[in-house]
């Protein structure tokens, strides 16, 4: 008797293991899902269905958590097979570059202004990886994975330093539904953990929450805020529509409805920018959500127990901050007159946008030359490039090739050791040493540099990690978004 109840016993105990190693083994990126099993929900610890998009109890999609949730880099990122051509869509400008290089016909191709692969006509030679001025496309053998670096974050969005969340294109994605869920569930958080503070409200120049960047993530963190009842402030370095007009694509899709805080169902079907843009300010105007735009923050340091944000119009006191601002970073602009015209962009989101235009792109970098590749492979463009320098030396030797290519086939114009001193309508003033040139320009791409967000984070602290992330197969939905 005694030694069958113990064989129960043993049992038992051993089924018990097993089942808390199964589901310690379903948090991991290569267990779980991958595996069919169900997985806990990241954020309500709910078991979820392999099949399963949304968390059946919070019901947050659970796409939101892939990159959180992966695995840091391993050495290999591929399972054996056949090398083939991966577009990386989020960096994809839809220049074209790699359809004209690829010899297999139809092995590559533009849809809807994005370039995507045909699998079965691939061979993997990478004509196109070579041609791409902005680096997007990679190459890859069997189960497809992007490395990334991307800042170690959990569940809830909180970084390494305390009280300092990413969310939205930084954290490293930049699908317009990642950006706002991921903003609901960071601020949610921070609201749910301020409600435990006892001494919260005494202080009035102690906000509860900074938010910085007014793109979708930043919007959605300042309308979740407002739906919480934290005091805020939403900063935008430059404006509202300058955050959304830098999409990288033209036309924007959701392939489902995205929940906006105080708001409801937003859903999107080939829609523009402007059309977007319109939306986002119904939505500021009818809830009254306060953004501060030309607002820029410098730095971000904890002092005891608070955070310090330092902006150009002075430094704001917050128990809590959440970073939304891209991974563009700050771009460095001319001081010349004429700077300010609404033709000058210090950031070049989708080529064809200029086709057929007169274009003036300044800069001697990788970002200058690459606009200016791009550019010039548009029909019927004119494209003029302004350098300071009297050589390259520093870009790349990819780049450096590109633009001998461009300039041998007559696609562009080359203006070096020379200096822009004015933007006017209709044309660009510039010096060189022979003295002063009139270019005539629809638009001005200015790429001189700046601040990247990394430096941003580095100087905040917040620690950054690789990983890999398995890349879907093309789809044209949200392939499309950004």
């Amino acid at each position: 008797m005694v030694t069958a109840l113990t064989a129960i016993a043993f049992l038992l105990f051993t089924a018990m293991l097993m089942r808390g190693h199964l589901r310690r083994a379903g948090m991991t990126a290569t267990g779980g899902h991958a595996a069919g099993r169900p997985v806990p929900c990241p954020r309500c610890r709910t078991l979820v269905p392999a099949s399963a998009v949304r968390c059946p109890s919070c019901g947050v999609p659970q796409q939101v958590f892939d990159i959180v949730t992966a695995d840091e880099g391993a050495e290999d990122s591929g399972a054996g097979g056949q090398v083939h051509a991966i577009v990386l869509r989020d960096t994809c400008i839809g220049c074209g570059s790699c359809v004209a290089a690829c010899d297999e016909a139809g092995a590559i191709r533009l849809v809807n202004k994005m370039a995507v692969v045909d699998r079965d006509k691939c061979v993997g030679h990478g004509m196109c990886a070579q041609a791409c001025p902005v680096g997007g496309i990679t190459l890859s053998t069997g189960a497809a994975v992007q490395r990334v670096e991307v800042p170690l974050l959990d569940s809830t969005f909180q970084s390494n330093v305390a009280g300092v969340y990413v969310v939205g294109e930084l954290g490293g994605r930049g699908l317009i539904k990642n950006a706002i869920n991921e903003a609901r569930i960071a601020i949610e958080a921070i609201a749910h953990e301020l409600a435990a503070e006892p001494d919260r409200g005494r202080d009035p120049d102690l906000l509860d929450v900074v938010i910085v960047g007014a793109g979708p993530a930043g919007l959605s963190s300042g309308l979740s805020a407002l739906k919480c009842g934290l005091s805020y402030a939403l900063l935008e370095r430059g404006s509202i529509a300058d955050s959304i007009r830098k999409y990288p694509r033209h036309k924007l899709l959701l392939a489902e409805p995205v929940s906006i805080p105080l708001y409801g169902e937003l859903w999107l079907t080939d829609a523009s920018k402007e059309t977007l843009l319109e939306v986002w300010e119904t939505i500021i105007a009818a809830t009254g959500l306060q953004v501060r735009t030309g607002c820029e923050v410098e730095d971000v340091r904890r002092h005891a127990s608070e955070l310090l944000v330092k902006t150009a119009a002075g430094p704001l006191r917050a128990r809590r901050v959440v970073l939304a601002i891209g991974r563009r970073g700050t771009p460095r602009r001319l001081e010349v007159p004429g700077a300010d015209r609404p033709e000058v962009y210090y950031d070049i989101t989708e080529v064809s946008e200029f086709q057929g235009s007169r274009t003036v792109v300044v800069g001697g970098g990788d970002s200058a030359i690459e606009s200016a590749v791009g550019l010039a492979n548009q029909p019927d463009t004119t494209v003029c490039l302004v350098h300071r320098g009297t050589s390259f030396e520093k870009a790349k030797a990819r780049n450096r090739e590109h633009l001998d290519q461009a300039l041998a086939q007559g696609k562009l114009r080359l203006l070096l050791n020379a200096q822009v001193r004015e933007i006017r309508e209709g044309e660009v003033l510039v010096t060189c040493t022979d003295g002063p040139v009139v270019v005539p320009s629809d638009s001005v791409i200015v790429r001189i540099g700046g601040e990247a967000p990394v430096e941003f984070l580095d100087r905040v602290g917040v620690r950054r990690v690789k990983k890999d992330l398995a890349i879907a197969a093309p789809v044209f939905e949200e392939a499309l978004v950004a």
